[in-house]
């Protein structure tokens, strides 16, 4: 089994003052839509991954380069490595390194622990536990000296909501994992953090709950609104640029103050 090792010994190394690249995956809505159009504001080139829906990766590259960004949308599921090494070949090619990662793509199903549909257990873990960890590793041989590699939890690793048993527990996997990558990457300049958002007014989120529902959940943290995915967008943005590269190995709950 190769390591592909050489893909780090071979780096090249970010020119003095040169384009910062990032790879977003989970890039073509909801909070990885934000993050990718925050990133190219902040002036580094986006690799947009996602899924399945390539007209909404088309329409985050079509926002950010009509905002004069630099970006392109590339397929891959995050769970299959062969799909996640094609997907950094291609920003190593394009922009000739990455700098920073972030593995925004996530999969949600709620129900009762009771209830719970396994198969809808395993597609969860399948993306939010395996897709982590392919993306990371992917991350660990090939982020540049200077990078970050942020993953993505939820507040309700600390909240304990019922119904979120699931897909809670896959996110926990991603907590669990944070500090033990950025020790691992000792000695590269790389950091690496994990953001928990709240609730956050996405599709994903808003998706079946009652405007009753909506609004209950917005009042329970003390700023009393949900999250934004600009909101969210900014921590990310904070933790992968020079200004919060001293954060290293956290979970920053991102949720207004929820828990």
């Amino acid at each position: 089994m190769t390591t592909h090792t050489h893909h780090t010994n071979q780096q090249t190394p970010e020119p003095a003052g040169g384009t910062r690249v990032a790879v977003v995956t989970g890039g073509s809505r909801g909070i990885g839509r934000a993050v990718a159009r925050k990133l190219a504001e902040d002036g580094l080139a986006v690799v947009v991954n996602y899924a399945r829906d390539a007209a909404a990766a088309d329409e985050t590259v079509a926002a950010i380069t009509a905002a004069g960004g630099r970006a392109i949308a590339v397929q891959a599921d995050v769970a299959e490595e062969k799909e996640v090494a094609a997907l950094f070949d291609r920003a190593e090619e394009e922009y000739g390194g990455v700098d920073l990662v972030v593995n925004a793509a996530g999969r949600m199903t709620l129900s009762p622990i009771a209830d719970l549909d396994l198969a809808a257990l395993d597609a969860m873990h399948r993306t939010n536990i395996r897709g982590t960890f392919v993306v990371a590793q992917q991350a660990a041989r090939r982020l540049r000296a200077g990078g970050s590699f942020v993953g993505f939890s939820t507040s309700v690793v600390g909240a304990q909501f019922p119904t979120y048993g699931g897909y809670a527990a896959s996110k926990g996997a991603v907590e669990a994992m944070t500090m033990i990558l950025a020790r691992e990457l000792r000695g590269r300049d790389i950091t690496v953090n994990t953001v928990a958002p709240g609730p956050t007014a996405t599709d994903l989120f808003l998706d079946g709950k009652t405007p009753e529902q909506v609004e209950r959940l917005a009042k329970t943290p003390p700023l009393e609104r949900l999250g934004t995915p600009e909101d969210i967008a900014a921590v990310v943005a904070f933790l992968g640029s020079p200004a919060g590269h001293w954060v290293n190995g956290q979970i920053l709950r991102a949720n207004g103050g929820l828990v």
